[in-house]
């Protein structure tokens, strides 16, 4: 039996992150770049809506055509040249803006990025009804889905304008005491 995933942030109540609220204002503004925005996207909690899609339907006695049986669905933004793309939202306010009647689940970039990869998405849309727009794609859309994933070994391989980097621990460095201190 599937269970019910536990939220990411209990006690959320849906208000955008401030750090991610904030970078997207400056980036609308011009006063930074995606980059800032990526930075502050990468730990931040996003909604992804679900709205219910209705599978099957009969007439009641008064004539009325019912709702007998509904399915809960991820909705696709499709572009005009066919290619797809996931939705999120910073927060509840951004999603009723776009439709009051779908439902938030909270995921992390990485996951919603993952996600749309799986879903064979080109793109993630972030408050596509506003206030403030922002669409991951390529490179970055595919690292982010790595990170989540925990593939990011592989994603070098893949995508060679993606450049992957290691940290290492470094081997302690050994101090020599002595004089002259102040002579380096």
């Amino acid at each position: 039996m599937p269970s019910i995933p536990q939220p990411l942030v209990p006690g959320d109540d849906g208000s955008a992150d401030a750090a991610v609220s904030s970078a997207l204002a400056a980036f609308s503004a011009g006063t930074a770049d995606a980059g800032t925005v990526m930075a502050a996207l990468g730990g931040a909690r996003l909604l992804v809506p679900v709205v219910a899609l209705l599978t099957e339907s009969e007439v009641g006695e008064h004539g009325l055509r019912q709702e007998k049986e509904s399915e809960m669905a991820l909705p696709k933004l499709v572009g005009k040249d066919g290619r797809q793309a996931v939705l999120a939202f910073t927060g509840t306010g951004p999603l009723k803006l776009w439709r009051p009647d779908a439902r938030p689940i909270q995921a992390t970039t990485p996951q919603v990025c993952q996600a749309a990869v799986h879903e064979d998405a080109a793109a993630v849309v972030v408050d596509v009804a506003g206030p403030v727009p922002f669409v991951i794609e390529g490179a970055v859309l595919r690292a982010f889905a790595a990170v989540g994933s925990g593939t990011v070994d592989q994603l070098g391989q893949e995508s060679p304008e993606v450049t992957v980097a290691r940290m290492e621990q470094a081997a302690p460095r050994r101090r020599r005491l002595g004089w002259p201190l102040f002579g380096r």
